[in-house]
């Protein structure tokens, strides 16, 4: 079994740990703490914040192909019909994930005129036998219903997106993309609000542009 899919098994296997007041859920099979919403608890030193957006913003997520859970494909040619895309990494199990989406599909539309998109991996709609778990899928199209999300939500694939999902241990986790196909910016942990949501993509957007956020 990969290290991504291993990765992919103890996000399933650890959906209890989910931390609702905090804006997240944990995802580790080694037993540690749970990762917390950087927003509530922030023990990340500047260094360690300055590194982070020095590498995000030299890494591309090169070619891809993707399946949403409609069954349409979406490759990396969709960055480039954008100022700006939002990507946010979620489980149909994680509670804070799921609640933010509709204030996803509100800055979905707010942000359109601005030329800033919106897509959604749903993280384990990849099984961990490299198969798509087609009731993880089902979940996600209840879920696009229920909360009148019309942004895709995209299907892992068995590369992780070029390794970028490789890394990750709590969910959601967001992070941004420019027309290139090029991260920018920080990642976001943990659930946020529409207000809050509104002011990191403004200061996503002047980054992306080369102005000061």
């Amino acid at each position: 079994m990969s290290t991504y899919l291993r990765k992919i098994h103890a996000v399933l296997l650890t959906g209890a740990m989910c931390l609702t007041i905090l804006g997240g859920c944990a995802a580790s099979d080694s037993g540690q703490k749970p990762q917390q919403n950087p927003s509530e608890n922030n023990t990340e030193t500047a260094d360690d914040s300055a590194q982070k957006e020095n590498d995000s913003q030299t890494d591309s997520l090169g070619g891809f192909s993707l399946q949403d859970i409609t069954g349409n494909t979406f490759t990396d040619q969709i960055f480039q019909e954008y100022e700006l895309t939002m990507v946010n990494i979620f489980t149909t199990w994680c509670t804070p994930c799921i609640n933010e989406i509709p204030d996803l599909e509100k800055l979905h539309v707010q942000m359109a005129d601005k030329n800033v998109n919106i897509i959604g991996i749903v993280l384990d709609a990849l099984g961990e036998d490299g198969k798509v778990s087609e009731e993880a899928v089902e979940k996600a199209k209840l879920l696009a219903e229920r909360t009148g999300a019309t942004y895709p939500f995209l299907i892992p694939d068995a590369d992780g997106l070029n390794g970028r999902l490789k890394g990750i241990e709590a969910v959601p986790e967001t992070f941004f993309v420019d027309q290139n196909g090029n991260l920018t910016g920080e990642s976001y942990l943990g659930s946020h609000s529409l207000e809050d949501w509104q002011e990191i993509v403004e200061k996503e957007l002047a980054r992306s542009k080369g102005e000061q956020p």
